[in-house]
């Protein structure tokens, strides 16, 4: 069984300024996000995490989005 995901379109008033957001950085808003939309109020503490994450610190976002993408290179994770 999938779980679908939820574009923007049809995504619930209180998600669309996340969706916009992470369109407008990344140029698209990631699957994992549309999944979670099913369920707002997990995704808005979601995105709220992913901020603190991957904003800027001791650490570049560049730098934080290429580990990601080797670790999951590593995991042989298509995602």
């Amino acid at each position: 069984m999938r779980i679908s995901k939820i574009n923007s379109t049809h995504a619930p008033e209180e998600l669309k300024a996340i969706y916009d957001r992470w369109f407008q950085q990344r140029g698209n808003v990631p699957n994992m996000f549309r999944v979670m939309a099913h369920r707002p109020q997990l995704l808005q503490t979601m995105e709220a995490h992913m901020r603190c994450v991957l904003g800027e610190g001791a650490v570049s976002t560049r730098l934080k989005e290429l580990v990601a993408v080797r670790v999951s290179q590593m995991n042989q994770c298509d995602y």
